[in-house]
């Protein structure tokens, strides 16, 4: 049944077998999401502008006030971002340095060379994929596409297609709760721009949670068997990549050394620069570690482990800086966007509009039911505002307003935020464009997986937050 299911819903061309009801029903769910994103689903960018067009329609409509105190506390709120749009650049690109780095990719070819089968290949791209995003979403993306193309290099029998759906499975199901988790470093930074209302929450009460390392390991279980059954068991089912288009897949530029050795050349070219600077940060990290100071741990903490990382394993400043540069290509939409959603969250907190919000969901839900509510509200806003980060300091005034009305604790709505945030990725294309890039493949030949995917996992959250009694209210 699930072999059906595969050819049914991915068919690169778009031909489905069989002419039942169920079956067309099946093969149309792919099309019409595709469709209505490529649609109805403007740019990151003009999707920020209309939303701030709606806030203000909400604040003149629900709190009384003028369009010229909207306006006022709108550009108040504009550069309240800034500091948190720079740390999730630098998280950005210090994760894409560390995944092209040339020892990760030593690395990963290593153990893509224990793969024994094609079903291994799938289940190793899966659990990499989530290990990696939880880790860090930018080695979850990046570092999934070059240990993809070293996996299918190994067995080009295997199902492309269920392949790089697999390497998509980071992004929508683990990186939220993990070590490059936005809202819960964010929340536990100092200085952070929600400090007045929740102060700092600790990570050991959000990431480091037992129901928080626990839902992510019982996901990253399930979903890798799901990845497995995906795959098709004839051979003649699966579709396979050409070599040509193989040996474009995951590639990272390498730098050559100049013939012409200089004093400057020799400096850029070498590992000693790298290695003292990096020995510097990592003696301040172990000192903070062995000496048990957790609570200082923040987004600020993570930045400077990868970016101490991502130094040392680079083998001269010369190739540090050429993978900056790749990464940094990806940023564009933090530095351009995050303003108008501050200015957004301006308007949302200055005008009391986050008080009647959070009515709302006072109004629709009570303290168990809670979680589950926001779990499910946050993952249909990001749908629409792909964007953990920024689409964070939308939901937070109302969300904290929310909570405190009803006695849930503040790591209680950051960790089902967090993890709503991430599961519709599964179905948005936004995020797996570099992936789809490297991988060289289109988003439609993988949805109908990702389709199957979701649900699974849908229901494993949900389930997880209705019932579960770690959470603390």
């Amino acid at each position: 049944m699930v072999d059906f299911l595969t050819v049914l819903l991915a068919s690169p061309k778009g031909e489905f077998p069989g002419d039942s009801t169920f079956s067309n029903l099946l093969t149309r769910i792919p099309r019409l999401l595709i469709r209505f994103t490529e649609n109805y689903i403007p740019s990151s960018f003009s999707i920020a502008c209309i939303l701030t067009l709606l806030t203000f329609v909400f604040a003149l409509i629900l709190t009384g006030h003028g369009l010229s105190y909207c306006i006022q506390e709108w550009a108040a709120g504009f550069w309240k971002l800034l500091d948190f749009g720079m740390q999730m650049s630098l998280m950005l690109v210090t994760g894409y340095m560390v995944a092209v780095s040339p020892l990760v990719s030593r690395v990963l070819s290593f153990i893509a060379g224990l793969v024994r089968s094609p079903r291994q290949c799938v289940a190793a791209m899966a659990a990499a994929s989530m290990i990696f995003a939880w880790v860090h979403w930018g080695v979850g993306l990046i570092g999934s596409a070059i240990f993809l193309r070293y996996l299918v290099q190994r067995h080009p029998s295997v199902d492309y297609r269920v392949m790089v759906a697999t390497a998509y499975f980071g992004l929508g199901t683990t990186w939220h709760a993990g070590l490059s988790a936005s809202a819960p470093l964010l929340s536990a930074t100092p200085g952070h721009f929600l400090e007045d209302q929740i102060g700092l929450i600790p990570l050991t009460q959000t990431i480091f949670s037992p129901f928080n390392l626990g839902l992510s390991v019982i996901a990253i279980i399930t979903l890798t068997g799901v990845g497995v059954l995906l795959h098709p068991v004839r051979e003649e089912d699966r579709l396979k990549i050409p070599a040509e288009v193989l040996r474009k897949v995951g590639t990272v530029q390498t730098i050559k050394t100049p013939l012409r050795r200089t004093v400057a050349s020799w400096i850029d070219y070498s590992y000693g620069i790298n290695l003292l600077i990096g020995i510097f940060g990592f003696i301040w990290l172990t000192r903070l570690v062995t000496t048990f100071r957790f609570e200082e741990i923040s987004i600020n903490t993570v930045n400077f482990f990868f970016l101490m990382a991502a130094i040392l394993l680079h083998p001269h400043p010369a190739s540090l800086i050429k993978a900056a540069e790749g990464g940094v290509r990806f940023i564009h939409g933090i530095v351009i966007q995050f303003p108008l959603y501050a200015g957004i969250y301006g308007v949302i907190q200055g005008t009391g509009l986050s008080e009647i919000i959070g009515q709302w969901f006072v109004a629709a839900a009570d303290q168990r039911t809670f979680p589950l509510v926001v779990y499910w509200y946050s993952g249909v806003i990001n749908y629409f505002v792909p964007s953990g980060g920024s689409k964070w300091a939308i939901e937070a005034p109302y969300l904290i307003s929310a909570a405190r009305e009803l006695g849930v604790s503040n790591a209680t709505m950051l960790l089902s935020y967090a993890w709503g945030d991430m599961m519709t990725n599964l179905l948005q294309p936004f995020w797996c464009i570099p992936l789809l890039a490297m991988a060289k493949i289109e988003f439609r030949q993988i949805l109908g997986y990702e389709i199957i995917v979701f649900l699974v996992y849908a229901t494993l959250c949900s389930l997880a937050f209705l019932f579960l009694p770690y959470l603390s209210f």
